[in-house]
């Protein structure tokens, strides 16, 4: 029988950290590698809050290669609930058991002296029902219950409801599950448990309580110059060098989302494909879109693409790419035109930030629909004022012609 290969040994610094994951592929500054080795030690959770693409999932995948553990994933979602995070009943299984007893049922009853007695037989049966044969770990329980050792990654916990945060809580503090119609499950050996959050809604107090917590942002020139010498994406260093500078430059324009980190490893990747080895406006803007991925975003990012290239270089006016390669130009007729245009951009994209703030409102599905709990509609819509009514006018007309 072949022997079982040994377990990584924990982290014994922080040096030790930033050493391990870095020969795994993540480069951690000092202030991350600091909060992991603290998550080992201490054993509490630690959330990561930060724009997508900063490598906050990353950091959990590479937590648990270096360790040796079991990644268990949570994924949130709007909506969830606590059967699909903690656990749920076998339902299958319980109904096969159900008609096994209804086959015995006779036995179980023979020689009771009266129906209580009867009754009193089967609803012993009941334990049989909710006990651990019928249990579906979901990845919390999982966690806990898992003999193996685990990182449990609970991703984008600020997409889940209020009411799931308060389900994890239990979970956070005590590394523990209830399950009321068996009891409560505690962990032998604690997970390393890393939550994410993209701040797209306020979390709770108490959960941030029992955690650690880490801001992550994009990183400075040279630390993702690293960040793409780790990766092997074949570009060449000082092209490499130019890339990270452009991709920051484009950061700082007013984008709908911003080029991440992981991006920025995909347009290097997608250079070295084309064997580009010196960045060009032209070469540039048949890529681009690797990184963008808004239409609006990509207008404005080949309006400023030259000069990113070459802050010396003389910019056509904004709107006219003349490049040469077929990229489709817009055309304006004034000043006031192309004004307009990015009035209207400015605009939707405020309306945008507007919508996602209202999908993330907590009771936004309690009323105006039917089916709702409480009063239903108060106004209906008046009679004439629909398609079918407007079909009637039009055949009226044709009629009296």
């Amino acid at each position: 029988m072949p022997a079982t290969p040994a377990r990584p040994a924990e982290f014994t610094s922080v040096e030790d950290v930033t050493e391990r994951f870095a020969a795994h592929g993540y480069i951690a500054d000092r202030r991350l590698a600091t909060t992991v080795f603290l998550l080992t030690r201490l054993d509490k959770p630690v959330l990561l809050e930060g724009p997508a693409g900063v490598g906050k999932t990353e950091l959990a995948k590479t937590l648990a290669a270096t360790t040796g553990r079991r990644l268990l994933r949570l994924q949130c979602y709007e909506g969830q609930d606590e059967s699909r995070a903690l656990y749920e009943w076998d339902y299958g299984k319980q109904l096969l058991y159900t008609q096994m007893l209804r086959d015995k049922i006779g036995e179980l009853t023979a020689g009771a002296p009266d129906l209580v007695s009867a009754v009193r037989r089967i609803e012993e049966q009941d334990s049989v029902f909710f006990s651990d044969r019928f249990l579906a770990p979901r990845p919390l329980l999982e966690a806990v219950r898992g003999e193996e050792p685990s990182v449990l990654l609970i991703d984008e916990v600020d997409r889940a409801d209020e009411a799931l945060e308060a389900v994890l809580l239990e979970c956070l503090a005590e590394y523990q599950v209830s399950v009321p119609e068996i009891g409560t499950y505690t962990a032998k050996t604690p997970p390393y448990i890393v939550l994410t959050s993209n701040n797209s809604r306020d979390l709770s107090a108490a959960l941030k309580r029992r955690c650690l917590h880490l801001s992550l942002g994009y990183p400075d020139a040279e630390r993702e110059l690293e960040i793409l010498r780790s990766k092997d994406t074949g570009l060449p260093e000082a092209t490499a060098r130019h890339l990270v500078e452009v991709v920051r430059g484009l950061r700082e324009l007013r984008l709908r989302k911003n080029p991440s980190i992981s991006e920025t490893v995909d347009w290097a990747r997608t250079l070295a494909v084309l064997g580009v080895e010196e960045l060009g406006p032209e070469v540039l803007a048949d890529t681009v879109n690797v990184v963008l991925k808004y239409e609006r975003d990509l207008g404005r990012a080949l309006d400023v693409l030259p000069r990113l290239v070459d802050p010396n270089r003389t910019l056509p006016e904004p709107g006219h790419h003349h490049d040469g390669h077929g990229h489709p130009h817009h055309h304006h007729h004034d000043d006031h035109d192309h004004d307009d245009r990015h009035h209207h951009d400015d605009r939707h994209e405020a309306d945008g930030r507007a919508l996602r703030t209202a999908m993330d409102r907590q009771g936004r599905h309690d009323k105006g629909y039917y089916g709702a709990p409480g009063p239903g509609p108060t106004r209906r819509t008046a009679p004439g004022a629909g398609q079918g009514a407007r079909a009637f006018a039009a055949m009226a007309r044709r009629r009296a012609v």
